[in-house]
């Protein structure tokens, strides 16, 4: 097809759409320019994007009279339901199965979806996913309950917070504070146990592991300004919640004296099994994908972990991430070749386990219980982790590209 500087005005109107809807799904910047140009070129539209975390600029016609437009957008939650839907829209129109105009008004559908899971549903998922992250951090059954139960007071206020938008601009300092004090008062009142853990396992959920190994994906791929400012954003929210911990805990010591605390008593090794057909499962809803995506999700998130604890006993732990991160990327490209839809669908939870986000905040704890050395250590540990997580999602990217125009 030969591009039209000018531009179709429907081929244009969707896909000025379609960066919005993908923006909102929660698609990382890079990924959402690559789209957008592969899209635009088959319409034949010339136009050029420029997108950030929180903006996204497009241009088209001709040089001398270039129209430009500016989407202002809020960074949206990842909605791996949302962005299929989006997806196969996208699909479609590339096909000619449907017009651009049509296009439009299933973009409109999409983004007008209620929600695949009820709210009850959703905070249960919140504490299961808390429950198995206590015991991927070593927890035991002491530890592993107050998770769970910190994870359905996380998900109880999440849902207050959707309501209340000032709770909403503090939620994750807010968290951070509230499972930091119900692990403090868990302790006095019932008996010892691990608080860093039961804390931390927690509020796993809003640990930006994930946001951060994008931002250096997204460094490498050159794309310097979205990197940099989501490299920041995932810095403030680790800080905030690390303040948030360090508050509840100090409220609590305060209050009722040092905070008792115990080895963990180890559980049995089938505990884990059960916690990674655990995890996958709770990912599927609080990512808010389709339930037909769960067994894929589920084996991707396997063979990840296996990936990475193989790798981890040849190379080292920080290192072990690369391996499960290349097999976390092929995985998708699999289910993108065999199923037609996005390979986030399944990257997104299985890298979830392996993003080292639980390193980053103990990083920052350490530091501001002014121990300096190990904090910066840990630091180290976390961004040598991240760059080999995004290094093996990049490799695998390379060997089995996923473009929207794949087959088209």
């Amino acid at each position: 097809m030969e591009p039209n500087p000018s531009g179709d005005p429907a081929a244009v109107e969707f896909v000025l759409r379609l960066a919005r809807a993908l923006h909102t799904s929660g698609t990382p910047s890079h990924q959402v320019e690559d789209t957008l140009d592969a899209v635009s070129g088959r319409l034949g539209t010339r136009m050029q994007f420029l997108a950030t975390p929180t903006s996204i600029m497009i241009s088209w016609g001709p040089f001398a009279s270039e129209r430009i437009h500016l989407v202002r957008v809020e960074p949206g939650e990842q909605d791996l339901g949302r962005l299929g839907a989006v997806f196969s829209v996208a699909r479609a129109v590339l096909r000619a199965e449907i017009t651009p105009a049509e296009g439009i008004v299933r973009l409109e559908e999409a983004m007008r979806f209620p929600p695949r899971y009820s709210p009850l549903v959703n905070i249960l998922a919140m504490g299961l996913s808390s429950a198995a992250a206590a015991r991927f951090l070593g927890g035991g059954v002491r530890e592993v309950v107050v998770a769970a139960v910190i994870g359905l007071v996380i998900g109880l206020l999440g849902r207050l917070a959707e309501r209340v938008s000032g709770i909403r601009r503090m939620f994750e300092p807010l968290a951070a504070f509230v499972a930091a004090a119900l692990a403090g008062a868990v302790a006095h009142g019932i008996g010892p146990l691990s608080v860093s853990v039961a804390t931390l396992a927690g509020i796993i959920i809003l640990i930006p592991g994930y946001g951060l190994t994008v931002a250096i994906t997204e460094l490498s791929n050159k794309h310097l300004v979205s990197g940099t400012a989501r490299l920041f954003g995932a810095f403030t929210s680790f800080l905030l919640i690390a303040v948030g911990v360090a508050i509840g805990s100090g409220m609590m010591a305060g209050l009722f004296g040092p905070i008792p605390t115990r080895e963990v008593l180890a559980m049995p090794a089938w505990t884990e099994i059960v916690a990674l057909l655990v995890a996958p499962l709770a990912f599927t809803v609080l990512l808010k994908a389709q339930p037909r995506a769960a067994p894929w999700i589920l084996l991707t998130c396997l063979a990840g972990f296996i990936a990475t604890r193989l790798g981890s006993r040849i190379v080292g732990p920080e290192l072990g991430v690369f391996a499960g991160a290349v097999v976390v990327g092929l995985a998708g490209s699999l289910y993108f070749r065999s199923n037609g839809r996005p390979a986030a669908i399944v990257r997104v939870p299985g890298i979830l386990l392996l993003v080292p986000g639980s390193v980053g905040f103990r990083s920052l704890t350490a530091l501001l219980d002014q121990q300096v050395v190990p904090g910066m250590e840990t630091a180290f540990k976390m961004i040598t982790m991240a760059a080999a997580l995004a290094a093996g999602l990049l490799i695998a990217s390379v060997a089995a590209p996923t473009r929207i125009t794949r087959g088209v």
